[in-house]
């Protein structure tokens, strides 16, 4: 079934936190005041349903998240101006062409983020002086999934600081595994706080949504390099389906 009403959601609790930004014009502001009422909620290890022999359930939840679908959900919110649009934003972004099936879920990041680029949803930002490298990777970390074999191109780790003047609020930011097997191990949100760059993201290690200094999680965090997508701007503009 492609269209279909998510599990676990307050639609009155989507339409309360829409109603502080259907002014706002600006994409990355959007994420950034949306992203911060979520400070301090529960980290929700494996919060949705389906599996290789297990049918899909779409799930949407303000309660609790993982690291995707904290970033899921705050862009489908930015996206929305109803909890209709939410809804129907939360399942484009979350499965290839919107198709609710175990196996059109964006299960790697390197797939989230050519599906939503190809949607319009986001869109790589140009940062002529940064350096960026391919990685190849063969995915095969989700059991019951066929192994892909990728490339992934992204920006490493010693010249991540470089980025500093490219990177605006609300960018998303994707952190590439050195596993073989794996292409990005964690993602969050950007901020930019006068001079400081700081990422909200839901932490497994602190069990919440929380955040932290940009420079601290990469000092702490061992990775190949990072990978930087920008929401596009349009909000609603989407068929809802009945």
């Amino acid at each position: 079934m492609n269209h279909a009403q998510p599990r676990v959601l307050s639609r009155r609790h989507v339409e309360q936190l829409l109603s502080e930004t259907k002014h706002d014009h600006n994409a990355g502001s959007r994420v950034d005041v949306l992203s911060r009422h979520f400070l301090g909620h529960h980290y929700k290890p494996n919060p949705l349903i389906g599996s290789a022999d297990t049918a899909e359930v779409f799930t949407a939840s303000l309660d609790g998240f993982d690291c995707v679908t904290y970033v899921e959900t705050i862009l489908a919110l930015a996206r929305a101006s109803n909890a209709d649009e939410f809804i129907e934003w939360l399942r484009k972004i979350r499965y290839e062409q919107g198709r609710i099936q175990w196996e059109r879920r964006n299960h790697y990041m390197t797939l989230w983020i050519r599906n939503n680029i190809r949607e319009g949803i986001v869109r790589l930002i140009s940062m002529p002086a940064v350096p960026i490298v391919s990685r190849e990777r063969i995915l095969n970390v989700v059991p019951g999934l066929a192994a892909q074999h990728t490339r992934v191109k992204c920006v490493p780790k010693p010249a991540v600081m470089r980025l500093a003047a490219y990177l605006q609020s609300g960018d998303l930011i994707f952190f590439v595994s050195t596993r073989k097997n794996l292409d990005v191990f964690h993602t969050g949100i950007i901020v930019r706080d006068g001079k400081s760059i700081l990422m909200r993201h839901a932490s497994r290690s602190q069990g919440l949504v929380v955040e932290q200094e940009l420079s601290e999680f990469l000092k702490a965090n061992r990775m190949a390099g990072i990978i930087v997508v920008r929401p596009q701007g349009d909000t609603g503009r989407i068929a809802v389906s009945n």
